[in-house]
């Protein structure tokens, strides 16, 4: 069973449930149709001997009838005649309906049960059980009225074996019929198990091909549809972009990080081959350390950032969130940095109350990255203003400076990893302060935005969502 496809499972199922169906359907007809047949039996029983009884009159003068030869069979009766319409209908269904007088003389009609009810008194207008030779019959008798008619009978008999016989005929289609049936339905439900799986198929065909051929941009196609396995193909689609995300950024990551440290892992070989070459001076041999303990540094430096970046980008890092007043952060952080005062330039910020649920360590990471890129890229006793206000429920943070500018052909670049306007102003940058911003500012659903004009200085704007004007006690 666990080694069958869910096709066939599925038909095995639907099979299994329709064979339990028709037995209990086979225990329903013999537990409720030899009632039902009789019971037909017995109303049929009533209806035509009913019928019959409109179809008898008396006529006491029968000359008219003779001229006009209005009449259809005349029978002489005491002191007139008896006038039976052709419509009488002595045997419908095995139902044998016939004339009887008071004294139980078969007046009209053709009974074979005659014998069997010869002596059975007659009851009007009720259903009698008679058994005979180990079978059961059923009378209905009616007396007639109106002129002439008052000491006749019209009694109908029926067998019960008419009822078995159509019993047996009922049991047989049933016995032919339910399991044909089954079988039908089985293949039915074989094709469109065949037809509503067929996505399924479609899905493992695809994550085959992916898993054979690291070919992650492969998607799944079954079409338009609202189904659970259209959404389930929504879904494995969407675990493929994410899949394929994960792998590009992982690729990008590798690539970016062999990249970055092959430069100072260079130098320090190239220092060391040098330093090693001859004998060199103290002072030479210090001046090498420096150099190499300077690039060691600096891979140190950016191999921590890139990992910080990576745990970030990837939502591996536990970052916990705290309710706090923006404000004062900012404060904090715009005064410590205020002291650098490097090339002259003059730091400024200006805070309102604004209260977000937000990491404190990720917000210093995001504003120290934007002040540190102003004052990197400012001018000679430049101005850098630090604004933070709350419009509506979004918090606005704004680093503006009047530095060299972005041109606008590199602004959509800016926020990439290791990318640098001006590398000659980077001072010893990784060119991931940027993206860590961005990447911060998406952590928290938010966005970053840079305005710049070339030569005349660029304003960073920052927006995250969920901001209140005061703390919830």
């Amino acid at each position: 069973m666990k080694n069958l496809s869910i096709r066939l499972k599925i038909t095995l199922w639907f099979t299994v449930t329709m064979i339990i169906v028709v037995i209990f359907a086979y225990l329903a007809v013999f537990a409720v149709s030899r009632q039902i047949l009789i019971k037909t039996i017995q109303d049929s029983l009533v209806q035509n001997v009913e019928n019959n009884v409109d179809e008898i009159e008396y006529h006491s003068d029968i000359s008219q009838l003779l001229k006009t030869h209005r009449y259809d069979y005349l029978i002489k009766y005491g002191n007139g005649y008896l006038d039976i319409d052709d419509d009488f209908l002595s045997k419908v269904n095995e139902v044998y309906t016939s004339l009887y007088s008071k004294k139980f003389v078969l007046i009209y009609g053709s009974n074979p049960t005659s014998s069997i009810t010869e002596g059975l008194d007659f009851k009007d207008s009720k259903i009698q059980k008679v058994r005979s030779n180990g079978n059961w019959y059923y009378v209905f008798d009616r007396k007639l009225k109106g002129n002439g008619l008052d000491d006749l009978w019209l009694r109908g008999a029926v067998s019960e074996e008419q009822g078995e016989r159509q019993m047996s005929g009922l049991i047989r289609a049933a016995v032919i019929l339910l399991p044909l049936l089954t079988i039908l339905a089985s293949a039915g439900g074989y094709l469109i198990a065949k037809h509503a799986l067929k996505p399924v198929q479609k899905i493992s065909w695809t994550a085959k091909q992916i898993s054979e051929g690291n070919d992650l941009k492969r998607r799944i196609d079954i079409g338009d549809g609202d189904d659970e396995l259209h959404h389930l193909a929504a879904t494995f689609d969407e675990m493929f972009d994410r899949l394929e995300r994960a792998f590009e950024q992982e690729r990008q990551f590798t690539s970016d990080v062999s990249h970055e440290l092959r430069t100072p892992m260079t130098v320090i070989n190239a220092q060391c081959e040098y330093t090693l070459e001859e004998e060199r001076t103290v002072e030479e041999y210090e001046n090498a350390i420096l150099v190499i303990r300077r690039q060691a540094r600096k891979m140190t430096k950016l191999i921590n950032h890139m990992l910080d970046f990576a745990r970030l980008e990837m939502r591996t890092g536990k970052y916990t969130d705290i309710c706090l007043d923006v404000s004062e952060l900012v404060d904090a952080i715009c005064s410590d940095m205020k002291l650098i005062h490097e090339h002259g330039i003059t730091l400024e910020y200006a805070t309102e109350t604004v209260v977000l649920s937000v990491n404190p360590e990720l917000f210093s990471r995001l504003l120290t990255n934007l002040v540190s890129n102003a004052y990197r890229y400012g001018r000679e006793n430049g101005h850098i203003f630090v604004h933070l206000r709350r419009e509506q429920t979004t918090l606005v943070l704004s680093v503006e400076d009047d530095g060299i500018g972005i041109e606008e052909k590199e602004q959509d670049k800016i926020f990439q990893r290791f990318y640098q306007t001006d590398s000659s102003r980077g001072g010893d940058g990784t060119g991931l302060g940027l993206a860590m911003v961005c990447e911060i500012a998406h952590y928290y659903n938010g966005t970053v935005d840079v305005e710049s004009v070339f030569g005349h200085g660029s304003t960073f704007t920052v927006r995250l969502p969920g901001a209140t004007s005061s703390l919830e006690i």
